[in-house]
């Protein structure tokens, strides 16, 4: 595979994180758009490839604490949980497409490394 010149690997860097706001369309739409991004870019550059894994380790945590977020309803403060989930996962979405617009590294807060 050919090697990415430095604008392409900050726009697909963009788009392992931006391709996660397919979960608000899709259901798991949040784990499969940046997926797919890091699988077919991952081996072209090293920047992608660690910008799709936070993406994708991101995603599938936040899909957890969406589900126990979504068990907790139960006792009302779930509601809250899952509103807070989701305004705070669009802009982190919304920061790390700009700093890997930047070229910047950018890591997610409480994130679990699921894929290293």
């Amino acid at each position: 595979m050919a090697k990415m010149n430095e604008s392409e690997e900050k726009t697909w860097g963009m788009f392992c994180h931006l391709a996660a706001l397919a979960g608000f369309v899709i259901p798991f739409g949040n784990i499969i758009g940046p997926l797919i991004v890091w699988l077919i870019k991952k081996e072209e550059s090293p920047y992608v490839d660690t910008q799709g894994k936070e993406s994708l380790n991101f995603q599938i945590s936040v899909t957890i604490y969406c589900i126990i977020a979504a068990i907790l309803i139960v006792v009302v403060i779930g509601i809250f949980l899952l509103i807070a989930i989701g305004i705070a996962t669009l802009i982190l979405i919304i920061v790390g497409a700009i700093k890997a617009n930047n070229k910047e590294e950018f890591a997610y807060p409480l994130t679990i490394r699921f894929i290293q």
